[in-house]
């Protein structure tokens, strides 16, 4: 672990945890390790099996072939214990846990409780322990046993549904992508769980489902079918509005995003005069209010197919880099859509000093490796040095046992939320920011939402909507990440306004905003305005790209980050051009981190009373769930891409069509052993019983014909037979589910994964839980989304002690609006 910086905190400095996952959960350790903790890898002799996860480099020195482990555990030191067999191990395995404040384990059942470990034993080695259980469904319920994999696992979670094109099959994100995402959310739920142990003064059992997780990914399609009567459909690379808006244009080199909506194409209007491609009343719109003013049928002088056609002759024009500096230029997004070759030279990341080199035992030279998710009181979170062997910490580990853990401080023991009486002042908009304050507001922070009527949130303008029907407070995209808070409505441009958001950041612990960089402090809201009044605040920020390189400028949304990030380039079909993930993919990432960063913030306040200033750029951030690929691009020259549903080692696998209307069932055949019992499960059909396809290199060089067979199969039987049918053989599988089909999940019926809260305007609406649970403690979402101002006068009274007379001041200001 890196000494505290110069002017810089060390978030989680003394803590130490424990890493007892394979690949599924070792993320979630990685992170906690990027904040500061002394995170020690409990391996069993010979090594974890995540030492050989892919993507691997089958020349290096065993221990190290995969670049996976290098990536994200290179903030940790080894020790190999024979927990079932050696007693002398099993002492020291308590005594390590006794020094310990969180243990992260993957399962089921773990390898812990594997080792014949029991709670009792745990809770009697360390009574606070916080143990976080990362699993493919959870801990229980009737998939808890359910075989499973990438594949499966994106599909039964849900946002396979949404990603390709309807002609075709539904489709995964074409890189490992699911443990990644349940690891950095098992870090959020340790420090839900840390702060929980502080009030309740017991050990706290914390059950990850990565089900649970890959349905968060769907972002407004959690609860569409309920909430507006019908499902999502897969699209491409399209924008689910009030009406569906196509991202992709074509540029000369490749593709950009670039949304035809006023709020990206008014700043274009110049350059679009300029090239000749419409004339000079396009000037004359106010494209400030035109999306609104479309969806809500007022007349507008430009159609959607209007700008959709003039984007598309100016990007065919130019290339991606040019469309991007153009794009920047007149204060418009047109994002590149790169690959993990292109990140390597994007030049912004340079100036950001975001990449770090590293020696790896897979590569002959040193390689830049992704460096630090978030910039904290100016310094990159990046203490790394190289993935440990195993066992190479064992000796100086036991000769420092007896570790005493960090103390927790007087117990509330009232087994209430863990974070009542946290204040947070929530500036923030569209996902990351509204998703991340979100988690504090369910676990008990008053969070106080800012919005204006005169810049209202966009997604208050997304589907879904109540019964389908348009209003500023009938959107669940807007509900689902904004429940527990309040809502007060500020004009920031009004200096009686703005007088408000002074009083509210000197009242609050947290400030979050997402503006572009600088606007704060524009605003005389930075960290140091903030921090004069309010020494030991925490301050948040999130953008696209970051302050401080060339196009720090760029406004946009999680679809820009994700293209700019490579991950639009990493779902489709190699023969067609990239569809990308459902919506604004990084605004599903970043959350996980800056949620991360801010509770351990929080804790690292609570312990120093020393605040802090943290900056999360979304691509940076995202680019944390491609550190592999990155690495494998420099060692082997091998640029991940969209491959459909298909695996570089496994076949066969894919999607495959079921009875009834686009209904779709996936299966992975892991090994050759799962092969067999495929083609007894077939009936042993005579095509099967060729033995070029006993192998996996026979059945990756046939993997069309074999599909082919596979599909007649399915086409001819229901989604959930085919499922149970493969499930009950012990073969991976899992229906494409859509929305309809979560809210009945017996598993989610069973984790109680849905709540029903009653809505100001719309009255009872689904929303979707959290992707943990704490055992003992129900755990929000409290209360439904706010309305729009809903709290404004609650909020400037009760919060801020503001009197009758001066809140009829800034009222007559026109400034609550």
């Amino acid at each position: 672990m890196a000494p505290s910086p110069i002017g810089g905190i060390v978030l989680l400095e003394g803590y130490r945890v424990l890493d007892l996952t394979d690949h599924r959960g070792e993320v979630a350790a990685w992170l906690l390790g990027r904040l500061g903790a002394d995170v020690v890898k409990v391996e069993p002799p010979g090594g974890t099996s995540a030492r050989r996860a892919e993507p691997v480099v089958a020349e290096a020195p065993p221990g190290f072939e995969s670049l996976q482990f290098a990536s994200y555990n290179d903030n940790k030191r080894s020790i190999a214990l024979d927990l079932a067999a050696s007693p002398a191990d099993r002492a020291t395995f308590l005594d390590l846990v006794a020094g310990a404040e969180v243990m992260f384990d993957s399962g089921p059942p773990g390898f812990a409780a594997m080792a014949g470990l029991t709670e009792g034993e745990l809770v009697g080695a360390n009574p606070e322990l916080v143990h976080v259980l990362v699993t493919p469904f959870g801990s229980d319920g009737p998939r808890a046993e359910q075989a499973c994999s990438e594949l499966t696992l994106a599909a039964l979670g849900g946002p396979m549904s949404l990603q390709g094109i309807r002609e075709r099959a539904p489709l995964q994100v074409s890189v490992p992508q699911v443990w990644r995402h349940t690891g950095a959310e098992a870090a959020v739920a340790a420090m839900v769980g840390l702060a929980r142990a502080r009030c309740t003064g017991e050990a706290q059992w914390v059950d990850v489902s990565a089900q649970s997780v890959m349905t968060w990914t769907m972002l407004n399609a959690m609860e569409a079918h309920e909430v507006q009567g019908f499902d999502f459909e897969r699209a491409g690379a399209t924008l689910s509005l009030a009406v569906t808006i196509p991202l992709k244009r074509a540029a000369k080199d490749g593709f950009v995003m670039a949304a035809p909506i006023g709020i990206n194409a008014g700043p274009l209007v110049p350059w679009l005069v300029e090239e000749g491609i419409v004339d000079r009343s396009w000037a004359e719109e106010d494209w400030a209010t035109y999306d609104h003013r479309l969806l809500s049928g007022e007349p507008t002088a430009m159609s959607y197919d209007d700008l959709r056609l003039a984007l598309d002759e100016l990007c065919s024009r130019y290339t991606r880099h040019e469309l991007l500096v153009g794009g920047t230029r007149y204060g418009a997004t047109l994002a590149p859509v790169n690959s993990v070759a292109d990140l390597l030279v994007f030049e912004h990341l340079d100036v950001r000093g975001f990449w770090a080199s590293t020696e790896l035992a897979q590569a002959p030279a040193a390689v830049r490796r992704v460096g630090g998710p978030l910039v904290v009181g100016g310094w990159r979170l990046d203490q790394a040095t190289s993935a440990p062997a195993v066992d190479e910490h064992g000796d100086e580990l036991r000769a420092s046992m007896g570790r005493v853990r960090r103390t927790s401080g007087p117990a509330g023991r009232d087994g209430g939320l863990p974070l009542a009486g946290v204040r947070v002042a929530d500036f923030s908009w569209i996902g990351v920011g509204p998703i991340t304050t979100k988690a504090l507001a369910d676990h008990g922070a008053t969070v106080v939402r800012v919005e204006s009527e005169g810049r209202l949130d966009t997604v208050r303008a997304q589907a879904p909507f109540k019964d389908g029907q348009f209003g500023l407070n009938r959107s669940n995209f807007y509900g689902s990440f904004n429940t527990s808070k309040l809502s007060i409505t500020l004009d920031l441009t009004n200096e009686a306004g703005l007088g408000v958001a002074r009083r509210l950041v000197r009242w609050a612990d947290i400030v979050m905003d997402s503006f572009r960089p600088g606007t704060m402090a524009k605003l005389g809201l930075s960290h140091d305005d903030i921090a004069a009044d309010n020494p030991s605040v925490i301050t948040a920020t999130t953008s696209l790209l970051g302050g401080g390189g060339p196009f720090s400028s760029l406004a946009g949304y999680g679809f820009h980050a994700s293209a700019i990030a490579g991950f639009t380039d990493l779902v489709g079909w190699p023969d067609l051009g990239p569809d990308g993930p459902w919506m604004a993919y990084t605004d599903t990432i970043a959350p996980r981190f800056l949620t991360t960063a801010l509770l351990a913030a929080l804790d690292a306040r609570r312990r120093t009373g020393q605040g802090c200033h943290i900056e999360g750029a979304q691509l940076e951030m995202g680019l944390q769930f491609l550190a592999p690929e990155v690495l494998e691009q420099q060692v082997s020259g091998s640029t991940a891409t969209k491959n459909g549903n298909r695996d570089r080692h496994l076949a066969p696998q894919g999607a495959y069509p079921c009875a009834g209307e686009d209904e779709w069932c996936t299966l992975s055949i892991v090994d050759d052993a799962c092969w067999a019992t495929l083609c007894r499960v077939l009936g042993d059909p005579e095509w099967a019983r060729d033995e070029a396809l006993a192998t996996a290199a026979g059945r990756l060089a046939r993997h069309d014909e074999v599909d082919a067979h596979l599909a007649r199969w399915t086409a001819r039987r229901a989604a959930e037979e085919v499922e149970r049918t493969l499930v009950a053989a012990g073969i991976p599988a899992g229906r494409v589910q859509r929305s309809r089909d979560l809210a009945v999940d017996p598993q989610y019926v069973h984790r109680g994964f849905y709540h029903r809260l009653e809505h100001g305007e719309c009255g009872a609406l689904p929303y979707a839980g959290h992707q943990y649970r704490i055992r003992g403690y129900a755990h929000g979402p409290r209360a439904a989304a706010p309305m729009l101002g809903e709290h404004t006068y609650q909020v400037m009274s009760e919060l801020l002690g503001m009197t009758d007379e001066e809140i009829a001041a800034v009222a007559e200001e026109d400034a609550l609006r």
